[in-house]
């Protein structure tokens, strides 16, 4: 118990001298405003909060979503290949494509696709 308090205490300490030598020899600059303000969504945080967002960042956020929730899920399938009847498989991963290809032609159809009206 008294070995595990040692580790502990002197890792405790390592962490410590590191972070504290890291805040010392770091080079931030605290002139440039642009570079210590953070970027949220192509606005300024430091404006109003109440102006219209646009709609196009939400829009790319939710297809890059979907689209890696289906990278996701094709990697099992094609794990599974090796595993499962070539013929269940086949209908299973073309039904998967066939439902991924009816929501791309969704957005298409929707404009979502499109950056500019």
């Amino acid at each position: 118990m008294l070995l595990i308090l040692y580790l502990f205490l002197m890792l405790m300490m390592i962490s410590n001298i590191i972070m504290f030598l890291s805040i010392i020899l770091s080079k931030k600059s605290f002139n440039d405003r642009e570079k210590c303000s953070p970027f949220e969504c192509g606005f300024d945080p430091k404006s109003a909060a109440r102006i219209p967002f646009s709609l196009h960042f939400f829009l790319i956020t939710v297809i890059f979503l979907i689209f890696d929730v289906e990278i996701a899920l094709i990697f099992p399938i094609i794990n599974l290949f090796k595993m499962t009847n070539f013929i269940i498989w086949s209908k299973i991963s073309f039904f998967f494509i066939i439902i991924l290809l009816l929501g791309l032609f969704h957005e298409w159809n929707q404009n979502m696709l499109n950056w500019t009206n």
